[in-house]
């Protein structure tokens, strides 16, 4: 039987024919439809510029659930419930004449609206501004914007700008989709319920943390957006700037979003500028040549279609950076992230600082420092390394590595781990930002990573090429191994 868990809520869906919609939304909306987790007077308005019908809209939503959820999933008398929920506009976003069909299905209704920008982000303030001119909005209505907002500090502001003129801050909801996954929230728990961890937490404890995001896929057709941003603004700006915050912010007062974000506002303003002389030291841009993988020839960067090829985007980037705060003062921050790596990896690890006094054998003495491994994806789960004895008569006090370990598939099995979209989806219509960006993390992050690029364009420092399937330029290894660490791999 369907509970009315959540309230119930209109979403209109402007981008209801893209790929984001596609593969991701109306698959995490079927399934909280599935779960009981939807109103049962929850409508979906899906907004495009297609000449289609209504049919045929919820035709192509079907077939999209169809792709990609496992048919395990699929219950036909949900999806049957689900699709009945679609109703599909043709709008030309740009102007507001149109517009009125918005208002028009919203009219006699008291629920809130929610309107979600599946769509570039240099179009957000038109949308915004045309559904405030046709009347479509009330003192209820909420916003949800994807990354990447803007491509610097000025861009972002000016889009942040045009949506905060029609929608208060309250009711902006900026989605980064790598706070929705289970391991992300856990993290937080981990954190902040046990004391185990909570009193390790810092300089004393950890001697270093690695965040590596490792992308197997190339640009997939995106050359017109990837070469403007590179990878340090797709991914290192929001991804690894906000996991490196959950790792190292101080303990919030209470778990409301305020509380959560002003930690984290708190980490961005302490991390270090990098100077001219530490911008070549500890920083490291790659960009993929041809190579293979998993056993399949992929082209380089230069060669992908619609390819500049004199362009000096990267694809890769590996820096060490520090937290200058009292947490964290002396403790290096290792991140990493690359398209057309050896594999789909998200992870953190935190290496705890070894025993002052060491007792077992010398040849061991590396294996003498526990870890916490944090996999986000592709199979997420938490696990502790720790040393024990090595097994046997004849192995005397011989240590071995092994793990404790949680992952959530095994620990949870009667559980769908959901997918970080449901979650994010869910805390919308809840009305709860915490899981949510702020528009000064935005800002402060974005002045950070405006400084480096500056420094790249001062140095007029060129990427370093990569074999496709590789952990990256030979340089990112030498970095960390300068000061006598190594990247952890975890196949």
């Amino acid at each position: 039987m369907i509970q009315d868990a959540t309230p119930e809520i209109d979403l209109a869906l402007f981008g209801a024919m893209g790929d984001l919609a596609m593969r991701k939304l109306y698959p995490a909306l079927y399934n909280l439809d599935r779960d009981g987790l939807l109103a049962a007077e929850t409508r979906v308005l899906g907004l495009a510029r297609q000449e289609i019908d209504g049919d045929a809209f919820r035709q192509r939503v079907e077939e999209a659930l169809d792709k990609y959820l496992k048919p395990g999933n699929l219950d036909q008398q949900c999806v049957k419930r689900f699709i009945a929920r679609l109703e599909y506009i043709q709008l030309d976003f740009a102007t507001v004449e149109g517009y009125e069909a918005i208002r028009e299905w919203r009219e006699g209704v008291s629920r809130p609206m929610t309107v979600y920008l599946a769509v570039p982000a240099a179009i957000y303030g038109d949308i915004c501004g045309n559904l405030e001119a046709s009347e479509s909005l009330d003192n209820q209505s909420r916003v949800v914007v994807e990354k990447p907002i803007g491509y610097d500090l000025e861009s972002s502001q000016e889009i942040n700008d045009a949506i905060g003129a029609v929608f208060p801050e309250e009711r902006i909801y900026r989605i980064d989709h790598y706070l929705g996954k289970e391991t992300v929230q856990n993290l937080i728990a981990l954190r902040f319920a046990n004391p185990l961890f909570g009193n390790q937490w810092n300089q004393n404890q950890i001697s270093h943390v690695e965040i590596t995001v490792a992308e197997q896929v190339g640009i997939e057709g995106r050359w017109g957006y990837f070469d403007k941003a590179g990878q340090l603004r797709d991914m290192v700006q929001n991804h690894l700037l906000q996991l490196l915050c959950l790792i190292a912010m101080d303990p919030p007062s209470n778990l409301d979003a305020d509380a959560i974000r002003d930690e984290k506002v708190k980490v961005l303003k302490a991390l270090k500028p990098f100077s001219r002389d530490s911008i070549g030291r500890d920083v490291v841009r790659g960009q993929y040549t041809a190579g293979s993988i998993d056993g399949t020839s992929v082209p380089g960067y230069l060669d992908e279609e619609g390819s500049d090829t004199e362009s000096r985007t990267e694809t890769f980037v590996a820096m060490k950076t520090e937290v200058a705060n009292w947490r964290w003062a002396g403790v290096p921050f290792y991140l990493r992230t690359g398209k057309r790596m050896p594999d789909k990896l998200s992870q953190i690890i935190i290496h705890f600082r070894q025993q002052p006094h060491y007792i077992f054998d010398p040849d061991q003495r590396d294996l003498a420092a526990n870890k916490l491994i944090i996999r986000l994806q592709p199979e997420e789960g938490i696990a502790l390394q720790v040393l024990t004895k090595d097994g046997g008569l004849d192995k005397g006090m011989r240590l071995r590595p092994g793990p404790l370990h949680l992952d959530f598939n095994s620990a949870f099995p009667k559980s769908r781990i959901p997918d970080a979209y449901e979650r994010l989806l869910l805390e919308v219509m809840k009305g709860q930002q915490y899981l949510f960006v702020r528009r000064d993390e935005i800002e402060h992050a974005w002045r950070w990573c405006d400084k480096l690029v500056a420094g790249w364009a001062e140095r007029d420092i060129p990427p370093r090429r990569y074999p496709a399937g590789s952990w990256g330029p030979v340089a990112s290894i030498a970095m960390i191994t300068k000061d006598g660490r190594s990247w952890y791999e975890d196949y």
